[in-house]
C-alpha cells in the first residue's frame, strides 16, 4: 500500500499517442488505469461506469468539452479528483478548469517525470501547478481570500494546531508529509483541513493553498 494516494486513475485526450504514452507511464508507477476517452461523450460514459479516483483530462476535446466534463462528473461523483493536463497556458483556461473543481493544472510542455509528479500529487489530495500558473489562479482568487479573512476575523478563530497545519499546506507539503511531521495521522491532517476550510468559508484544497499562501502563511511566524 502507498498511503492514502489513490491509484484508479482515467486518462482523457484526443491524441492517442498521448493517452498510450500517459498509460504506460502510470501502469509502470503503480496506478490501474480504469479507462480512456477521446471525447466528452466518452468521458461521460466511461467515467459513470468505472467510477475513477482519479480523472486526467485535457480541455480540448470533441463535446462537451474537458470543463464541462469536470463539472459534470464532479456532481455524481463529488471524491473524483481531477488534474488537468492541457497544451493551454491561457488565463481563461486554467481559471476555467479551476472552477469546474479540478484540483490542478499542468501543461504538457512539462517533463514525463513532472507530468507523472502531478498525478501522483493529485492522487494525494494535491493541488498542483506547472510553475507560474499557480499566481494566475492565486490572483483571481484574491478577493475571495480577503473577504474569507475579515469574516473569519470576525469568526472563530484557528486553533494552534490547525495553524500549524495551514502552513504547510501553504508550503505546497503532501498531507501525509503533514501527518508524519506533525506526528499524527493522515486522518488527522484531513479533519483539521476541513475544520479551517468550514472557518474560513472556503470551498476546496485549491482555494485554501492560494489562501495561505496570500496571508503568508508560508512564512515562519506569520499567519497568527
Amino acid at each position: 500500500m502507498t498511503g492514502d494516494i489513490l491509484r484508479r486513475v482515467m486518462v482523457v485526450d484526443d491524441h492517442p499517442m498521448w493517452i498510450d504514452a500517459l498509460c504506460a507511464d502510470l501502469e509502470a508507477d503503480g496506478f490501474e488505469i480504469v479507462a480512456t476517452a477521446g471525447t466528452g461523450r466518452e468521458t461521460l460514459q466511461r467515467a459513470r461506469a468505472t467510477r475513477p479516483d482519479v480523472l486526467v483530462i485535457d480541455l480540448q476535446i470533441p463535446a462537451p468539452d474537458g470543463a464541462t466534463c469536470i463539472e459534470t462528473l464532479l456532481e455524481e461523483i463529488p471524491r473524483m479528483r481531477v488534474l488537468v493536463l492541457s497544451a493551454s497556458a491561457e488565463r481563461e483556461d486554467v481559471l476555467r478548469a479551476i472552477k469546474a473543481g479540478a484540483l490542478g493544472y499542468i501543461v504538457k510542455s512539462a517533463s514525463p517525470a513532472e507530468l507523472l509528479d502531478g498525478v501522483r500529487r493529485t492522487a494525494a489530495g494535491d493541488a498542483v501547478f506547472t510553475p507560474g500558473l499557480a499566481g494566475l489562479v492565486l490572483g483571481e482568487f484574491r478577493r475571495m481570500a480577503s473577504v474569507a479573512a475579515l469574516r473569519s476575523e470576525e469568526g472563530p478563530t484557528l486553533t494552534a494546531r490547525e495553524t500549524e497545519v495551514l502552513r504547510r499546506v501553504a508550503k505546497g507539503m503532501a498531507y501525509r508529509d503533514i501527518a508524519g511531521e506533525l506526528v499524527v495521522s493522515h486522518r488527522t491532517v484531513q479533519n483539521h483541513v476541513q475544520s479551517v476550510l468550514r472557518k474560513l468559508r472556503l470551498h476546496n484544497r485549491v482555494e485554501l493553498t492560494l489562501y495561505a499562501i496570500e496571508q503568508g502563511f508560508h512564512e515562519p511566524g506569520t499567519g497568527g
